[in-house]
């Protein structure tokens, strides 16, 4: 209970921490706990600024689990493993082929890959409702769970990278937000986690189906990139990012790609549902035009070793095909299951809301880091623009929202155009302009 009836009437609410359960009490130990330990016993490789992230993050991850409390579970799980891996490493990077739990599971690369599969399995799972009929809520469950298990391996992976990285040399180790394949990591079980929260908060599962599609594709970028570049071989930092703020301006940035990527696919779903009685094709324009954008991203990619992973991009298209029929031949089917027009309308709102707040912290972030780096706050490099022109997309989009009741069909294909924004400011710049941020280049 969070209040009580006092004297003459009066409800008297109970204080903040005295609502707080004895386990919520022990997880906050074990957060303090872990953190003086990982103070101490790694102190040598952190500068003072360092440091001092580490000490704030304490009292955050705590009131993380406090808010939600299924993020005590998973921070403890991941702690669990990441320790196990730690030790059983033994301060030996050769254990990894060695040890059968390190060999399968526990390496930053097996327990990425592991990610990989279940991400893609859990896709499956909440799309399989939509065909089999009379299951829907076993199959969206275990779609849940597999996400749950797929967050879990992408943050040991994570973690166990940086505990390699470190084992590599002094000057290899940092944490591992600094390049194309570990911030796809990041993007990737992000994306998830925010999805969870919601699918929790809203208690319906069947946006799953829509979200786990973007997922699934940044996986599948994450895999051809590591296929044609090796991209998860672990090398030192370039000088540009030798610097504390990367800590705090690369998450903080893709909260806002997470968000912004969230809210596009809920839209997806509110223009399908909105589509769903439509019988004349030719009223479908849009949504086969969307497939057809979908099925054609690879060839953007022919720039970057198209041919070394031609097939595997073949297999891209064949399944985006697939999808994007089932999306325009099964929209009655998915209408079905997704929840109302108001549940989708407000996940948008708050996932473009809390993903432009983000945005705009990492933003103000990287003007600091460039005045500290460059000797400006602000240069106009092709990167930095592409930033605002996302920033200033998402800042129209709220304020029509807010001051003009933007809602229905036109908040969904704006949210929906905000990717494909969203994804040329992340990826787009990379591979077709250069500038300041080159060293991102695929």
């Amino acid at each position: 209970m969070s209040s009580t009836l006092g004297r003459g009437g009066i409800v008297l609410r109970e204080g903040y921490f005295s609502r707080r359960s004895i386990w919520e009490w022990v997880f906050a130990a074990l957060v303090t706990a872990g953190g003086l330990y990982a103070l101490t016993q790694y102190q040598h490789a952190m500068d003072s600024y360092e440091k001092a992230i580490l000490v704030g993050v304490i009292p955050c991850a705590i009131w993380l689990g406090w808010f939600w409390r299924p993020l005590q579970g998973l921070m403890v799980g991941v702690a669990i493993a990441s320790l196990l891996a730690l030790f059983s490493y033994q301060g030996d990077l050769a254990r990894a082929e060695q040890v059968f739990w390190l060999k399968y599971f526990l390496s930053s690369q097996s327990a990425i890959l592991w990610m990989a599969v279940l991400f893609f399995m859990s896709t499956v799972f909440y799309w399989l409702p939509v065909l089999i009929k009379g299951q829907g809520g076993t199959l969206e469950l275990l779609g849940s769970r597999l996400a749950w298990a797929a967050v879990t391996m992408a943050l040991i992976g994570t973690m166990v990278r940086w505990y390699e990285g470190h084992q590599m040399g002094p000057d290899i180790g940092h944490i591992p937000v600094s390049n194309l394949y570990e911030v796809f990591v990041l993007f990737c079980w992000m994306t998830a986690l925010f999805y969870l929260y919601f699918e929790e908060q809203y208690q319906t599962r069947s946006l799953g189906a829509m979200v786990m599609l973007v997922v699934s594709a940044a996986v599948g970028f994450l895999l051809w990139y590591t296929l044609v570049r090796e991209a998860h071989e672990i090398q030192p930092l370039v000088p540009a990012l030798k610097s504390w703020w990367m800590k705090l301006h690369v998450p903080a940035n893709f909260v806002g790609y997470g968000m912004f990527s969230l809210a596009a696919m809920v839209s997806l779903g509110y223009l399908i549902k909105q589509q769903a009685q439509q019988t004349r094709w030719h009223k479908l324009a849009p949504l086969w035009l969307l497939g057809l954008l979908i099925c054609l991203v690879p060839l953007v990619f022919r720039k970057s070793s198209y041919e070394a992973g031609g097939m595997y991009w073949m297999g891209y298209i064949t399944v985006s095909a697939a999808i994007a029929a089932l999306m325009v031949l099964a929209r009655k089917a998915i209408a079905e299951r997704l929840p109302s027009y108001e549940i989708m309308d407000d996940v948008m709102y708050k996932s473009i809301a809390v993903g432009f707040a983000f945005f705009t912290i990492a933003t103000v972030l990287g003007a600091l880091w460039a005045a500290e780096a460059w000797g400006g706050y602000w240069s106009w490099d092709p990167k930095e623009t592409w930033a605002l022109i996302v920033w200033l997309n998402y800042a129209a989009w709220l304020h029509m929202r807010l001051m003009k009741g933007l809602r229905g069909t036109v908040a969904a294909w704006w949210a929906l155009a905000g990717l494909g924004v969203t994804t040329f400011a992340f990826l787009g710049v990379n591979m077709f302009l250069s500038g300041l941020h080159s060293y991102g280049e695929l």
